[in-house]
This record gives structure tokens, sequence and C-alpha cells, in this order.
């Protein structure tokens, strides 16, 4: 199989990275997602926990704006770590085969001649119970979390990427993961990737 990426971006609950993990062994290549901020906290001196908030954080906080009107600051520390997990997220491509979930991922590799873009969704009513089961939140932090995760998310590629997740236009399969549920999900999409990669 000729070398190729798939880049992985979900709604909160949808269960996207659960399958980009059984994609990846499925695929027998790698899978990169929390790593990346790891490794670009480390390259940018940050601590971990500070640019997990930074990339985590929606531009459009009232805490934020209010510290750093200007753009000063948490601003620039986000587009410091953007730019650090850009470069992370190009060499990992150029190095091999692998599946990346978020971090405008699809953005950055858009050029790659070997992509394939996915965006993984499920009714609301799926997530919360996928948060409230498998996550073991209560429902209210269950439907707290959908909201204001999905809502970074958004802020955050449309702030780099300069469109939403699951934007058609810049994404090639949207799936909702409820249909057939995370083992047969990440089987039906590895199968997709096999036959148009060979």
């Amino acid at each position: 199989m000729r070398k190729f990426h798939v880049t992985i971006n979900r709604q909160f609950g949808s269960l996207g990275r659960p399958i980009a993990q059984r994609m990846a062994e499925q695929l027998n290549v790698e899978f990169y997602d929390r790593d990346i901020i790891e490794i670009a906290a480390s390259q940018t001196g940050l601590p971990l926990k500070r640019a997990s908030d930074i990339e985590e954080s929606a531009s459009k906080n009232q805490f934020l704006q209010m510290c750093f009107p200007l753009g000063i600051g948490s601003g620039n520390e986000r587009d410091t770590l953007f730019q650090a997990q850009r470069q992370i997220l190009l060499n990992l491509a150029d190095a091999r085969s692998c599946i990346l979930v978020g971090r405008c991922s699809d953005y950055i590799l858009r050029h790659a001649e070997h992509l394939v873009r996915i965006f993984i969704y499920a009714p609301y009513e799926k997530r919360l119970k996928n948060c409230t089961e498998l996550l073991h939140m209560d429902g209210a932090e269950a439907d707290r979390m959908i909201k204001e995760v999905d809502a970074a998310r958004d802020e955050y590629q449309l702030q780099y990427a300069h469109y939403k997740q699951g934007d058609f236009r810049h994404t090639d399969i949207l799936i909702d993961s409820s249909m057939l549920g995370v083992e047969e999900t990440a089987k039906f999409l590895s199968n997709m990737i096999i036959a148009k990669f060979g």
C-alpha cells in the first residue's frame, strides 16, 4: 500500500478517537492525537497543562478576551503552539502513513497527495449517552461538555483553517458513528482506505 494520510475531526462524544485508534490498528499505521500537543509543548517550552488549555479554549472565551483584548499573551502562545503543531504534523506526514486526529490536520495536510479527510458525528442523544455510559459523566456535565468542546473545536478550526469541522467542501467522508458503532465504523472506513490506496 502506498503512503497515505487520514485526518479525523469529530464531534465530542461521537467516539471519533477510539474509531481512529481502531483504524490505525486495522491498517497497521501510526495514530497521533495528544502526542502532538505533548511534542509541541516540549518544543515551545510551555507546560503540558498550559498547552492543553490553550489548545482547547475557544478564542471567543470571555475570560481570555478580558485578559488579552488586543491578542497578546495567550493569543501569541496559541499561535506559537499552532505553528509548532503544524510543523510536527508535516514532519510526521512526510515520514510515514498515519492517522491524525484534530488539530487542523485536514487543513495543514490539504496539499498532501494521498489524503482522506473524515468527519465523525452522531446525534446529540447518542453522544449524550456515550458521555454518560462510557465516560461516566452525569447528564448536566455531558451536556455542558458537548456544547463547550464542540464550540472550542469549531472556533479553533475557524481561526486557523477558516472553516468549521465537517464542512463538506473540505471533507471527503462524513459519517454517523451511531449507525455501526466503534468497531464496525472503523472497519468500514479502513476498508475504504484500502480500496482507495491499494
